[in-house]
């Protein structure tokens, strides 16, 4: 009876130090399921609204995570880059890079970039109605000095042509002015910086009805869907390249092969190819090293973006039509975005 009961004891400790052991490590199997519950994320969003669908698709797989993430806030780059910094929003995912390098200097000490919604491919241009192109031989930006060229874009009679160009805030608005004033162009092109949805929406109706229209753009972007290149308007080229000071080291990359409804080819549409790239407070990324590998991995094809925004510009743009886009791609694509998340649930551990 005696080696019964200690057999017995020693049964029963090896059970409790085997329970001891196995907890924490269910506890921790439990854990990476959700790591991010209990903290709280605030997202921000550009004010262009081509860009809410992948702060939309971002923030549900942070959720998924268990992050408790707010309603995103809107904000003009100059106070983004400023508040992410400053740790006031956690990430956005509408970095433009290089064009947005001119704000590195206000927040790289506070932020990072991390990962790629798309890597490169967001071309950026001029362009004009091919009608308009074709039958007055428009080309590059350096035919608007033209006094028979700029007229047929003015319709105020202001001597100028006006452009449909970037409001205030947005990184290309300083670009353009770069190249107004670089390209002698100051006497010749009124930049349009109203709401850029509305101007567009303004030049597309005044091309329905047969008028010219010029006007500067980006992909992915309805534009680009409604006003086909190559069919409907044209990009037209730069003589040279010529960017501002904190962009200088990209003007060799301004010039693209094989760009369609590009006047030539190759094409030297005066900007380089951009990555889209989430910008995340460092501490956040940091404390949170499952947020920063979702981060690190995940992405949006283009032709997915472009396929969105023309549906928001069909008039599926409220804020519950894109919560809704973006939970379809995500279901679309739930095999891939999975393995995201099992990624980043590792990357936890």
């Amino acid at each position: 009876m005696k080696t019964t009961f200690k057999a017995c004891q020693r049964t029963l400790m090896a059970g409790a130090v085997a329970a001891l052991l196995l907890a924490p490590a269910w506890q921790a199997v439990a854990d990476q399921h959700m790591p991010g519950e209990g903290v709280s994320v605030t997202p921000a969003r550009a004010t262009w609204d081509t860009g809410w669908f992948p702060a939309a698709v971002y923030s549900l797989l942070l959720a998924e995570l268990g992050y408790d993430v707010d309603r995103p806030t809107t904000l003009d780059n100059p106070p983004f880059y400023q508040s992410v910094a400053q740790g006031d929003v956690d990430f956005w995912v509408n970095g433009w890079f290089p064009l947005h390098n001119t704000y590195r200097d206000t927040f790289e000490q506070g932020a990072e970039l991390i990962g790629y919604v798309a890597q490169g491919g967001a071309l950026q241009g001029y362009l004009v109605d091919k009608k308009t192109a074709d039958e007055h031989g428009i080309t590059s930006l350096e035919d608007f000095k033209k006094p028979e060229i700029k007229s047929l874009f003015d319709s105020n009679d202001d001597g100028k042509a006006e452009l449909v160009a970037c409001p205030p805030g947005w990184g290309c608005e300083l670009v353009i002015e770069h190249h107004i004033e670089a390209y002698g162009l100051t006497d010749h092109v009124e930049p349009i910086k109203a709401s850029y949805s509305a101007s567009m929406a303004d030049a597309l109706g005044r091309y329905q009805e047969g008028d010219p229209i010029f006007f500067y753009t980006w992909t992915p972007n309805w534009t680009v869907g409604l006003l086909t290149p190559g069919e409907d308007v044209v990009w037209i080229t730069v003589e040279e390249a010529s960017l501002p000071e904190d962009q200088k080291q990209f003007e060799d990359a301004t010039v693209v092969e094989g760009v369609e409804g590009c006047v030539k080819n190759p094409c030297n549409l005066g900007w380089p190819a951009n990555d889209i790239r989430p910008v995340v407070n460092s501490e956040f990324a940091s404390n949170n090293p499952a947020a920063a590998k979702l981060f690190e991995v995940m992405s949006i094809p283009l032709e997915d973006i472009f396929a969105q925004n023309a549906k928001m510009f069909d008039g599926e743009d409220s804020e519950e039509d894109i919560q809704r886009h973006a939970e379809e791609w995500i279901n679309e694509n739930r095999e891939q975005v999975d393995g995201w998340l099992e990624q980043a649930r590792q990357a936890a551990m």
